[in-house]
C-alpha cells in the first residue's frame, strides 16, 4: 500500500494511456455536451475543430479513468479529491487519439486536523500520440497517512 509518507515532491508517474474513439467521442456528447461539433462532421467542419473533437469534460472523464485505474492496480491509499485547480484545455482530442495521462507530485501537506491523512498536488499532464499537450490540471489529492502499528 502507498501511503503519504511514500510520496515523494517531484516524484514522477506515467498513469497509462487511453484509445478515443468516435462512437465514444458522440456517446458523451449527446449525454452531456451536445454541441454540434461534438456530434457532427459537418457542423464541426464549420469551426476551428474542422472535425468532431471531445468535449473537454469527456477527455476529463478518460484521463480519470487511467488514473483511477492505475491508483487501484498500485495500492494507492487514496481518499478522493477535494479538488482540482488550472484545469486547461490547450489542444483539441479527436477520435484516433490516443492520450498519455503523466503526473508529477509538487507538493505534499499532512493534515492539522486529521492526524491520520495528508494531501499533496500534481500537475498532471496529458499528451496526444504526437507529443503534444492536449490538457493539464493540478489534482488535490487526499491520501491516508501510515497507520502506526506498520
Amino acid at each position: 500500500m502507498i501511503y503519504f509518507e511514500d510520496l515523494e515532491i517531484g516524484a514522477e508517474t506515467y498513469f497509462g494511456s487511453y484509445e478515443v474513439t468516435r462512437e465514444e467521442v458522440i456517446e458523451f456528447a449527446r449525454k452531456y455536451d451536445p454541441q454540434p461539433f461534438h456530434l457532427s462532421d459537418e457542423e464541426a467542419a464549420k469551426t476551428h475543430f474542422g472535425r468532431i473533437a471531445a468535449s473537454g469534460w469527456h477527455t476529463a472523464a478518460m484521463v480519470m479513468a487511467v488514473i483511477a485505474r492505475h491508483v487501484v492496480e498500485e495500492a494507492q491509499a487514496g481518499l478522493g479529491s477535494p479538488g482540482i485547480d488550472e484545469l486547461r484545455w490547450k489542444k483539441p482530442v479527436y477520435p484516433g487519439d490516443t492520450l498519455h495521462v503523466r503526473g508529477t507530485i509538487i507538493d505534499k501537506t499532512p493534515s492539522r486536523s486529521k492526524p491520520d491523512i495528508g494531501s499533496f498536488r500534481s500537475r498532471t499532464s496529458v499528451t496526444n500520440q504526437d507529443g503534444l499537450e492536449v490538457m493539464s490540471f493540478e489534482p488535490i489529492v487526499l491520501i491516508r497517512r501510515r497507520p502506526l502499528d506498520d
